[in-house]
C-alpha cells in the first residue's frame, strides 16, 4: 500500500510539472508575438503583385515610425534585442520588396572607363 501511494503522488507531481512547463512555454510564445510584424517568406514576396508590395511597404514603414517613437530607455535588454531583430528583418524585407538598384564593383567601373576611352 505504501508503494502504491508513492507512485500516485509521483504521477500527480509529474502532471503538475508538465502543466506548469506547458503554461510557461505558451506564455513565452504569446509574449514574444505581441507587437511584431508577420514575417513573410521569400516565395510569398516574389509572388506578390505591385499593389500588394506597396501595401506591405506601407505596413513596414508604419512599423518603423512606431519603433522610432518608442522610448528605448524604458525597455529592458531582451525587448531592445527583439526590436533590433525586427529592424533587421524589416531592412531585409524592404530591400527584397524594392528592386535593389544596380551595384557596380570598382573593377567593373574601371573596365567601363577603359572601354569608353578606347572607343572614343
Amino acid at each position: 500500500m505504501h508503494l502504491e501511494n508513492m507512485s500516485r503522488t509521483k504521477t500527480v507531481n509529474m502532471k503538475k510539472a508538465l502543466i506548469a512547463i506547458a503554461l510557461l512555454i505558451l506564455s513565452g510564445t504569446m509574449y514574444a508575438s505581441t507587437g511584431e510584424l508577420e514575417r513573410l517568406e521569400k516565395k510569398t514576396v516574389k509572388n506578390m503583385t505591385e499593389t500588394e508590395m506597396q501595401d506591405r511597404a506601407e505596413v513596414l514603414e508604419n512599423r518603423l515610425t512606431e519603433i522610432q517613437a518608442m522610448d528605448f530607455d524604458v525597455l529592458d535588454r531582451s525587448e531592445r534585442k527583439s526590436v533590433k531583430k525586427e529592424l533587421r528583418y524589416i531592412n531585409r524585407e524592404m530591400t527584397a520588396l524594392g528592386n535593389g538598384g544596380i551595384y557596380l564593383s570598382t573593377g567593373a567601373i574601371i573596365i567601363i572607363i577603359l572601354l569608353l576611352i578606347l572607343i572614343l
